[in-house]
């Protein structure tokens, strides 16, 4: 069943981060194409495209999630290690939105390995001509480096399920895609919003309260699960108790009865013994009697 929770998380750490989308990659559709300043959107192309990216995203998180409940399962503590690092995570990606620290650029970087290798694949793309085009465009640059998606794909991979994971990563590209709907329509305008420092500082600090907010619920969690853990040791310990007490009662009812079959075996002997010293039969003597008659 779906964590809603999550779920509402990622599509707000989707929108809120999507700042970074326009900030840094504004007028992506405008480059590919799609949207062309002072020309109609192409709607089909630009929401093909948008979806292809998503379902990249949503594979990720299917990865990243499968990944997380395989962890999840070898490690002691469960999924309270993965949350921590999608905490931390969270918590670098607001630093970085605020402009403050710039760590994930070498997340960035090592993206750009993979990335070397899908770009390739683009170029049969171009230019767009059709939707199903764009659908397979929008796949393709789904995996362009970004520390915004991999500061996501964390928070995925703490869900210890790739269908949740899948989901979560979902819920973000349907945050971001407002961002790069608009993109191409109104970049200039939307940079100059979002390039505003108190709209960048609140939208940072929004993520940072998400960071903030998935670490205190690994710590509860894993006091929670501690707790669980403890009661259900007990629980099989008291269990394991009366299975022993029910054995050993069970085995003094069994030896009651064995020796209350013993003595009223005893007790039948007693009280019908086997003759052994019977009286005999009186023997008949006619035959010296009649002699004894006949002497006289």
């Amino acid at each position: 069943m779906a964590d809603w929770s999550f779920l509402a998380a990622a599509l707000a750490i989707g929108f809120l981060g999507s700042s970074h989308c326009i900030g840094m990659c504004g007028g992506i559709s405008g480059a590919l194409g799609l949207a062309v300043p002072g020309e109609k959107p192409q709607w089909p192309k630009l929401l093909g495209y948008s979806a292809g990216r998503i379902a990249s995203y949503a594979l990720m998180g299917l990865l990243v999630g499968s990944l997380g409940a395989f962890l999840a399962a070898d490690l002691a503590a469960g999924l309270a290690p993965l949350r921590t690092v999608a905490g931390v995570m969270l918590i670098a990606m607001a630093l970085y939105l605020a402009d403050w620290w710039r760590g994930l650029v070498w997340l960035e970087r090592g993206g750009a390995v993979l990335w070397r290798a899908v770009q390739p694949l683009s170029r049969h793309l171009l230019p767009v001509k059709s939707t199903p085009q764009a659908v397979a465009l929008g796949a393709v640059w789904g995996w362009l480096p970004c520390g915004l998606v991999y500061s996501a794909l964390t928070f995925a991979l703490a869900q210890g399920s790739g269908q949740q994971a899948a989901l979560a990563m979902i819920a973000f590209g349907l945050g971001t895609a407002p961002a790069v709907l608009a993109s191409g329509m109104a970049a200039t305008r939307l940079r100059k919003i979002v390039q505003k420092p108190g709209v960048r500082l609140s939208m940072a600090s929004l993520v940072l309260v998400f960071g903030v907010w998935t670490l205190w619920g690994t710590v509860g969690h894993g006091a929670h699960g501690a707790h669980d853990s403890h009661s259900a040791r007990s629980a099989q310990e008291a269990h394991s108790g009366h299975d022993q007490h029910a054995t050993h009662s069970g085995a003094e009812t069994r030896e009651e009865s064995s020796t209350h079959v013993h003595h009223t075996s005893h007790d039948s002997e007693e009280a019908d013994p086997v003759p052994e010293d019977a009286p005999a039969e009186p023997e008949e003597a006619p035959a010296e009697h009649e002699h004894h008659h006949h002497h006289h």
